[in-house]
């Protein structure tokens, strides 16, 4: 009881500076806040657009991460018979075996350490054999274990990619999301990085917290029949504050995380549009700004993660050997326990070492679950991010965007708001060789109204000239008619959309073959399927003029930088050639035979006529008009015109 006294004092001291600590960090914490919330009315609004932003990026470890992390995992392992199920089971077997081979590490290190110094030569050579040949065996554990986890990430993220990309390139899902929607930045980051360290974390957080949550119910049961039931009561009990404590203290780290990676996609993101801008300086202002940004951030969290690693030291790890030490030493110092009355010097000592290792490896699990907290509030703010992510490419498959609307400028001040317009409202009539606006409004995603109302009708054969100033809504039509932009009302009458094809004025051209250039985006699969041969394609690109390129390039095979290859015209030629290998109903010619003689251009335009392709055309030149039956005329301030061409059409697009 004498000794009981002397570390009671100790204990309530260290207790004190522990709560003294916690108090001090979390008092920093606050104070730091509030000193940003006061500084000035500019920075109020920014901590007010901040905490908006909080709000939205909720991440921490509560009853919706649990949801959300729930709601992820049966993407992950949608079912008991998957191989991601069985490497679980792979896993948890290991972990299990490890944790026996660490029990039983203990009983026969304490039987070889006693027949040492008890001078047992037999019973040490028994034991010591024992070890020799259970080393095999657990490191095959070790290593099936490690073998286990590395796979089990592996199939997490093969997983979770597949299901993510099913729906960001299901049809234009991945041009929705970067120009319709504006609730996720940098996709790129997230089906990438984002999606690689979630899956990392999950499998991980099994590991590190399987094992340990294991390990205390074995050693809890071991020590109750050593020691009785009080001493691992009391490292429950302390195991549930100091989780409480620190769980608490740990909430910044799942924003602080999603910050984190919205940071990291916009530095990625003024990187890669280095090569394709102007302006060396300008790019590397913004650059050097934006990456400035990143790194006060994560200086500020790793200040954070330095305070906190500081109480997770003193609180999962040494505050936990202390209470061990505690628990651990009231059956030998108190004097009155029955145990030890008559146990000699040896017995004893026998008896602690084992008890001790026992318990120092239930008080280093406690730790490990208390520090696994930290982890599980990081894996909270990758959820947080994957599950918006989910949630914005399930929507945009269904047809919902939200975007903020802005005021316009356009005809009448008017907007999609105060007209009480909505995304999706129109209807969309699928039938072959017509297409018909009845009553569609042209709305740009911002709300912007070009055109209250567009009606018009275009049957098979009906070649239109579209022509009108910049901004008048050209490209904003055709957006709508590939249902790029939703329909804001009326009724879209058309084809397919394998059954319209798109030419811009700068053709892509894709990596691969020459002969995957005329096909894209069919493969050389696809050709063979629909029993086109290669003699064909040869035919096409002598339509367009361009015979000579098998010859100048080496061949079907060739593999070249297309893009700086061709010229610009033979890049034109090439999306005609295209054109006439698919032979859609309609074709979007905008501004696409501008590089190309006027001869050449005739010879295609009549061909289209020939194979039944019928054309929209957007072109400043007069040479086309004989080519059309009809045009369409925006002036850009809110009005149309449909009508024949005639003899007597003066001039388009004045």
């Amino acid at each position: 009881m004498a000794a009981q006294s002397k570390l009671t004092p100790r204990n309530s001291a260290l207790v004190t500076a522990v709560g003294l600590g916690i108090y001090l960090a979390y008092r920093h914490i606050s104070r730091t806040t509030q000193q940003k919330k006061g500084a000035g009315k500019e920075e109020e609004i920014k901590v007010v657009i901040a905490q908006h932003d909080q709000k939205k990026e909720r991440a921490a470890v509560d009853g919706v991460f649990v949801r959300r992390l729930a709601r992820i995992l049966k993407i992950l392992v949608p079912g008991w018979f998957t191989m991601e199920a069985w490497y679980l089971m792979l896993v948890a077997f290991s972990l299990i075996a490890r944790t026996y081979a660490d029990v039983w590490m203990i009983q026969n290190g304490t039987a070889i350490e006693s027949a040492i110094i008890g001078r047992d030569m037999a019973l040490f050579k028994t034991h010591l054999f024992k070890f020799i040949y259970a080393m095999p065996v657990i490191s095959v554990v070790n290593n099936m274990l490690k073998y286990g986890l590395n796979e089990l990430k592996l199939r997490f993220r093969t997983r979770l990619s597949q299901h993510l990309y099913n729906r960001y390139l299901r049809g234009f899902t991945f041009y929705k999301m970067s120009n319709l929607d504006n609730r996720i930045a940098n996709a790129d980051q997230l089906l990438t990085q984002d999606v690689e360290k979630f899956c990392d974390s999950v499998a991980e957080l099994y590991s590190n917290l399987s094992k340990p949550v294991l390990d205390v119910i074995l050693y809890t049961v071991k020590l109750t029949g050593a020691i009785g039931a009080k001493g691992p009561a009391y490292m429950m009990l302390y195991l549930a504050f100091s989780g409480a404590v620190l769980t608490r203290l740990r909430r910044p780290i799942g924003r602080m995380t999603v910050q984190e990676q919205k940071l990291e996609g916009e530095y990625r993101y003024v990187n890669s549009r280095l090569i394709t801008k102007q302006g060396q300086r300008r790019e590397q202002r913004i650059i050097l700004a934006t990456f400035s940004k990143l790194v006060k951030h994560l200086r500020n969290f790793i200040f954070f993660r330095l305070q906190m690693g500081f109480l997770d030291g003193i609180i999962a790890k040494y505050v936990a050997t202390v209470v061990g030490y505690l628990v651990v030493s009231r059956p030998f110092l108190d004097l009155a326990d029955p145990r030890h009355l008559h146990s000699s010097h040896s017995e004893r000592l026998e008896d602690y070492y084992k008890s001790g290792r026992m318990l120092v490896k239930m008080a280093e699990a406690i730790g490990r679950i208390v520090l696994a907290g930290r982890e599980m509030t990081r894996l909270a703010g990758f959820t947080a991010r994957v599950t918006d992510l989910i949630k914005v490419l399930e929507d945009l498959n269904s047809g919902r965007y939200e975007r903020t609307m802005v005021t316009s400028n356009g005809p009448k001040g008017d907007t999609a708001n105060s007209l009480k317009l909505k995304p999706g409202s129109g209807k969309i009539i699928m039938k072959d060789h017509v297409i018909k606006f009845d009553r569609v409004p042209l709305v740009t995603p911002n709300g912007d109204i070009l055109i209250q109302e567009m009606s018009f009708e275009v049957k098979a054969g009906m070649n239109v000239l579209v022509c009108g100033p910049n901004g008048c809504g050209k490209s904003s039509l055709f957006r709508i008619l590939g249902e790029l932009w939703p329909l804001f009302g009326g009724a879209l009458t058309k084809p397919e959309k394998g059954k319209l094809f798109y030419i811009p004025q700068r053709p892509y051209m894709t990596v691969g073959t020459l002969r995957d250039q005329v096909i894209y985006p069919d493969s050389h699969e696809d050709q063979l399927r629909k029993g086109n041969k290669d003699e064909e394609l040869a035919d096409i690109l002598n339509k367009v003029q361009l015979g000579y390129i098998l010859q100048r390039e080496g061949g079907w095979e060739s593999v070249q930088d297309w893009m700086d290859v061709l010229s610009g015209g033979e890049k034109q030629r090439i999306a005609m050639a295209r054109l006439f290998y698919h032979r859609p109903q309609f074709a979007i010619l905008d501004e696409c035979t501008s590089a190309v003689s006027v001869d050449v251009e005739g010879f295609m335009y009549q061909h289209s006529r020939e194979v039944g392709i019928t054309l929209f055309t957007v072109s400043h030149r007069k040479s086309l008009w004989k080519h059309h039956e009809y045009y369409l005329k925006m002036d850009g301030r809110g009005h149309y015109e449909f009508k024949p061409i005639t003899a007597d059409t003066s001039e388009f697009g004045s």
